[in-house]
Parts: C-alpha cells; sequence; structure tokens
C-alpha cells in the first residue's frame, strides 16, 4: 500500500515519469505478478455516476477534475463513514496477482481495512518528497485540498514498513525501490 501526498510519486510508479532506472513494480515484478490497484477509480466512477458526470475526465489530471475536486473529496469522506472498505471492496475485485499496488492510499481507514482483511502480508510504503520537489512538479498548495484526509490521513498513526524519498535522485530512488521489490520477492 502506497501512501503518498499530490506530487509525490505515483507518476514513476505507474511507469509515466521516463526514469529507465525507476522501472515500475509492475515492470519489475511482471504482469502475472503484480497489479496496480487505485483506489480513487472506483470512487470517480460512482461520483460521475451519481452526478452525471465524465468518469474518463476525472480519471486524468485536467481542470475538469480540479472543478469537483473538493466537492469529490467530501463526497468520498461521506461514503467511508458510512462504510469504511467501500471504495477498497470495489478496487480489488477481480485482482488475481499475488502482489497488488494500492497506488492511492491516503487514509488511515484504507490501510486498517486492507490490514484487516489481509493481515500481515499488507506492506505499507510511505513515499515522501521536500514541499520544494514536490513545486518543482508544479504542485500549488489549495485549501480545503492539500490539508484535507485525503492529503494528510496519513500523516500519523500509520508505522511504514517502508520510507522511500523521491527528490529527484533516479539512481538513489531505483536503490530503493530494487531494496523494495527484492523483499516482495522474498516473501512471494
Amino acid at each position: 500500500m502506497l501512501g503518498e501526498k499530490r506530487r509525490y510519486w505515483r507518476r514513476w510508479m505507474l511507469g509515466e515519469s521516463g526514469c529507465p532506472s525507476c522501472l515500475p513494480l509492475s515492470y519489475r515484478l511482471g504482469p502475472d505478478v503484480c497489479t496496480i490497484l487505485r483506489l480513487s477509480g472506483p470512487l470517480k466512477e460512482q461520483y460521475a455516476k451519481e452526478h452525471g458526470l465524465d468518469f474518463q475526465r476525472l480519471l486524468d489530471a485536467s481542470t475538469y477534475k480540479e472543478m469537483f475536486r473538493q466537492d469529490m473529496i467530501r463526497w468520498g469522506e461521506e461514503k467511508r463513514r458510512a462504510d469504511p472498505g467501500f471504495f477498497c471492496r470495489a478496487a480489488v475485485e477481480g485482482a488475481l496477482q499475488p502482489v497488488w499496488v494500492v497506488s492511492d492510499t491516503r487514509r488511515l481507514s484504507d490501510v486498517e481495512w486492507f490490514q484487516d482483511a489481509y493481515g500481515d502480508v499488507v506492506q505499507t510504503v510511505r513515499v515522501v518528497a521536500t514541499e520544494e520537489t514536490r513545486k518543482r512538479r508544479n504542485w500549488v498548495f489549495v485549501t480545503g485540498v492539500d490539508d484535507a484526509e485525503s492529503e494528510c490521513g496519513l500523516d500519523q498513526g500509520v508505522a511504514f514498513d517502508w520510507v522511500i524519498t523521491n527528490d529527484g535522485d533516479k539512481v538513489a530512488l531505483g536503490k530503493q525501490l530494487e531494496m523494495l521489490v527484492q523483499s516482495l520477492h522474498r516473501n512471494l
């Protein structure tokens, strides 16, 4: 389970960074072993259905998604309060590989749901980057978004198994990722 904030890490995790020394986990482990799961996918799909919006446009990094971000956060939190596992169950549905990378874990309730459901096999990974690095990645603090639970929910209460620093040093990042991959292989 990956815990991150906006503009920390996901691009290289999903293979979108163009960093050859930072091959994503799914590539390093292979598609038969690893799949990427996103909690935000089921959330955005359900939100789009209930609000008559374009689901595909909510998945990208567009101004369209940003117009709805704060209300989507509020709506998602209401769903989670009513049923903390609602989006987690939807995300894992049909996943057959032995390694699941939950790429957008941002709340303690998500971590707790996976730990309750799957026990000791759950590995938590915290990705960190300095504010300066995030700004270089075009991050701008937005009140009501960057100080909401969706961004700060894992700042306390989780003892992460791994902490990975992603401040732009591709070699260091590649080494950290390789250590994680080796650990996963040992535990398969």
